[in-house]
């Protein structure tokens, strides 16, 4: 494992962006049949999922989300001086993505920008990247996590379809004398990569789309094998205890291991937060969807000691405890469901 500190850096503001294309359990049930949809809802907690429309890319979740953020902080796009972008489903092969919203958004020529591929935890690890990075790079640093994990499905896959939606998260971070540190355990075990993948549409295959395949029971043993001491070293890390704990936000996979997996650590109900039953499990924005979903009034009012926690494809997972608020902007934004100008949209994606 890896434990570190991270001095100096606040989080300004956090603004999520989900498409407002949908699948409900309806539409599930069309295709497997209105017992296993059902079956499937009450175990997960998910009654519908957000989806891309055709043309759609990850960028533009994260350029929509990026410019509220950045209008609700009045910070002008040449004032960022590093840029960090988590993402598995890039627009293209290349370039990065981060370079394509660099473009776009209008960042001064010079402003440093990062391309990090991660899934589940990915969160996590680009917030201990972009606040590692921030002070030899500037002041300002945006934080982009998305996926569209959509493109990867197999609509008649029950093991996936019923499970994984599309979505992004802009966070915007400074250099503050005053900010708290924030605590930070990551680690990875590469034995799991088998159980959580898309092997299609690369080098290896290059006959097939990319498909995404995932072992469930391979990932809940995981998770309850190394995400509670991750966030316990979290936790020691920054010198709490859970009774300090105001949230718990882990990776929004599933109701029932959310709330199982707080009960372990000793963290009240009500401080866990459960945010997944409108969008599904969004991969790496996860974690700052259900900050801006459900903590917007709590984290916008005054400070906050969060405890973070991202797990899954790899094996990777990665926790931070850290004082948030009062954020100058929380919210969610949707993407109406419209084809982007040609330059805006992926020209690799098999559905532009």
């Amino acid at each position: 494992m890896v434990a570190s500190r991270i001095d100096g850096v606040s989080v300004r503001g956090i603004v999520g962006c989900v498409p407002d294309g949908r699948e409900t359990v309806a539409d599930l049930a069309r295709r497997f049949g209105e017992e296993a949809a059902r079956k499937v809802a009450a175990a997960t907690g998910i009654e519908e999922r957000r989806i891309v429309a055709p043309g759609q890319c990850t960028s533009d979740l994260a350029e929509a989300a990026t410019r509220r953020l950045l209008d609700g902080l009045g910070w002008e796009p040449d004032s960022i001086d590093l840029l960090v972008l988590v993402t598995q489903t890039h627009d293209q092969t290349l370039p990065g993505t981060a370079s394509l919203l660099h473009r776009r958004l209008g960042l001064r020529k010079g402003a440093a920008v990062l391309d990090i591929t991660h899934g589940c935890s990915g969160f996590v690890y680009g917030l201990w990247v972009a606040g590692g990075m921030l002070k030899p790079a500037g002041r300002r640093a945006l934080l982009l996590v998305g996926d569209t994990t959509s493109r990867l499905i197999d609509p008649e896959d029950r093991a996936v379809a019923p499970l994984f939606g599309d979505g992004a998260a802009a966070v915007a971070l400074e250099l503050d004398d005053r900010a708290e540190p924030i605590a930070f355990d990551l680690g990875s075990d590469g034995a799991g990569a088998p159980y959580l993948a898309a092997d299609g549409g690369a080098m290896r295959h290059p006959d097939r789309p990319p498909r995404l395949f995932m072992d469930g029971t391979q990932v809940f043993a995981f998770t309850l094998r190394e995400v509670p001491a991750s966030v316990r070293a979290a936790l020691d890390g920054a010198g709490w205890t859970t009774d300090m704990v105001d949230h718990l936000v882990l990776h929004q996979a599933n109701a029932q291991m959310i709330r199982h997996l707080g009960q372990k650590l000793g963290v009240a109900a009500d401080r866990t937060v459960v945010a997944l039953r409108d969008v599904g499990n969004t991969s790496s924005a996860s974690i700052p969807l259900a900050l801006a979903a459900s903590l917007a009034d709590s984290l916008t009012a005054g400070p906050r000691r969060l405890l973070l926690s991202g797990f899954g494809v790899g094996w990777s997972w990665g926790s931070a405890a850290l004082v948030a608020g009062p954020l100058a902007v929380c919210e969610t934004v949707v993407l109406p469901g419209r084809k982007y100008p040609a330059e805006s949209a992926a020209p690799a994606s098999p559905a532009a």
